[in-house]
Parts: structure tokens; C-alpha cells; sequence
């Protein structure tokens, strides 16, 4: 065991690059599908969950995350835990990665993704919706494909959109949502919302919406009116189509088909732009899959940098 490395997310974070890990996502869709397995374990109000994916050529990641809700009365993190990466040629122990290092690289790099092969190149206004963990590292992770954008947050409670501008040099804070969104040329949003805080109404041609936020059934953070403005792609069709609010409630309504929906990262070469007026909307779904690739490229980066 003294021979399986701990990646600490001090460790693999200078070890890291934006494009490089974008790119690794790239190669890793195109292997076979992921194999992926998720499980639940509850001790009221506490829950351990679990989530595996197996690629081959790649091989196995389990992550498992333990959020405990009394945490934070003790001053300590409600959620914790950590990836075991497993070899795909004898499926022997490679590594343990801290779990929030995998997550922060997973959930950032999907969209960036999405944005390095929709957004418009010429992009320099970004605005992100919420100013959590998440709009965070998307500021590291959209700097490093648009290196010339300016980025402006926009959040329901103003004080913690000013308090991350406090912490993030030129970082501007809108209080007018709509006009925010009419002056974006990328717009990511990545709040906890259940209706809908974008207005297609507010879009205007050429713009890229990253939709980050929604994880469950009854979650949603942009209207019917946008996903009909837009041309639609998501980075899996199993993680988001039939178990996120965002396309989950308009395809049982008909207000869209599963044909609107282009592609996924499965078939990246149909990820793309075919013009600079048309508006784009890619919905980051997450999955196990990308933990997997993502670690992988966190034990080679790390591997490289001793």
C-alpha cells in the first residue's frame, strides 16, 4: 500500500493544464463506452455515494463521496472522499485522488469542451451565473482557451457575487441580469436553480451558453425559449436526456425532441459551429466516465511532474 500514491489536491494541482486536460477528454471518448454503475447508501441524514466507470483501454475509477450535513456545525467540509483509479490491465490499485481536485478538473473541463468547440474563438465577454466553487474555477479554466475574455458574475444574493470579485482580480459584478446576458458572448451558468433564470427572450446570435447547474429531475436554469433559439448538444446522452430537468421536463413535454438534440462528446466531430450567428447550448451532465478520464490525466500529469 506504501507504493500507491495520494494525490493531494495541492499535489495535482500544480500539475494540471486546462487545454491539456480537454484534451485527454477528447481522446477518451474515443475509446469504447464507458461501462458506468452508480450506488446510494443512507444512515439519515447522512449518505455515501459511489460512482464507477469502467473504459476499456482506459481503465476503472470508483468515486465515492461521503456528504455529511452536520459537518459544518463542527467547521469541517460536508462533503469528502476520494477516486480509486484501478489499472485496465490487471486491475491492480494505481492511486487514490482527492476527491475535490477530480471534481473541480471534471466539472470545469467538461464545459471547457464544450466551449473550445462552440463558442465563437473571437469570444471576450464571459459572464457566469452564480458565484460558487463551480463559476470559480470556470474563470481558471474558460482564461485558458480565451485568454483576452472579461469576465463579469452575476448571483441572486449580490454580496457573495461581490465577494468573489473581491477574491478574483477584474472580475466585474452585474446586477442586471438581463442586460448581463445580452453582453455576453459566453454565458455559464452553475446555480441550484429548479426554474428557469435565463430568458431565451434575452439571447442574441452568436452567443454560447455552458448550463452546468441542473443535477436533478426538477432542475432547470434556462427556458423553453432558449433550447428552441439554440442548436443543442450535451457531453452524454445517458447522464442528461432522461435525468436532469434542463431537457428531461421539455422532451416529455414536446416542446423538444430527442432529435433536436445533435450530438455528444461520443460524437465530438459533431460538436461544432456551422456558423458565428447561431446560438449554441451545451448541457454539462457530469457522469463517471469523466471522473475516470480525468483522473487518468491526473496520475499522468502528476507521474510527469516529479
Amino acid at each position: 500500500m506504501s507504493d500507491i500514491p495520494f494525490i493531494s489536491f495541492e499535489a495535482g494541482e500544480r500539475a494540471m493544464d486546462w487545454i491539456g486536460l480537454t484534451d485527454a477528454l477528447a481522446a477518451g471518448h474515443a475509446l469504447p463506452k464507458a461501462e458506468i454503475g452508480d450506488t446510494f447508501l443512507y444512515r439519515d441524514p447522512d449518505t455515501l455515494l459511489s460512482r464507477a466507470a469502467w473504459i476499456d483501454g482506459m481503465g476503472i475509477a470508483v468515486k465515492s463521496a461521503t456528504i455529511f450535513p452536520g459537518n459544518a456545525a463542527r467547521g469541517t467540509p460536508n462533503i469528502n472522499g476520494g477516486v480509486s483509479l484501478y489499472s485496465d490491465a490487471d486491475g491492480t490499485l494505481e492511486a487514490i485522488i482527492d476527491f475535490h481536485l477530480v471534481t473541480k478538473w471534471k466539472t470545469a473541463g467538461d464545459s471547457l469542451l464544450a466551449a473550445r468547440r462552440l463558442a465563437r474563438p473571437d469570444s471576450r465577454r464571459i459572464l457566469l451565473v452564480g458565484a460558487g466553487t463551480v463559476a470559480r474555477s470556470l474563470v481558471e479554466a474558460y482564461s485558458a482557451a480565451f485568454p483576452e475574455a472579461e469576465f463579469t458574475v452575476w448571483n441572486r444574493t449580490t454580496a457573495n457575487a461581490r465577494e468573489m470579485a473581491r477574491d478574483i482580480p477584474g472580475l466585474k459584478v452585474a446586477t442586471d441580469l438581463a442586460e448581463a446576458v445580452g453582453a455576453a458572448d459566453i454565458i455559464a451558468t452553475a446555480t441550484m436553480a429548479t426554474e428557469p433564470v435565463i430568458a431565451g427572450d434575452w439571447l442574441r446570435p452568436g452567443q454560447h451558453l455552458d448550463l452546468i447547474g441542473a443535477y436533478r429531475p426538477d432542475m432547470r436554469e434556462v427556458d423553453d425559449t432558449a433550447l428552441g433559439r439554440a442548436r443543442l448538444f450535451v457531453d452524454s446522452f445517458d447522464t442528461t436526456l432522461g435525468h436532469i430537468g434542463e431537457l428531461k421536463i421539455p422532451l416529455e413535454a414536446g416542446t423538444i425532441q430527442k432529435s433536436d438534440i445533435i450530438a455528444d462528446y461520443y460524437t465530438l466531430d459533431r460538436v461544432t459551429r456551422t456558423s458565428p450567428d447561431e446560438i449554441t447550448i451545451a448541457k454539462n451532465g457530469g457522469g463517471a466516465h469523466l471522473d475516470l478520464m480525468t483522473s487518468r490525466y491526473i496520475l499522468e500529469q502528476w507521474r510527469g511532474a516529479r
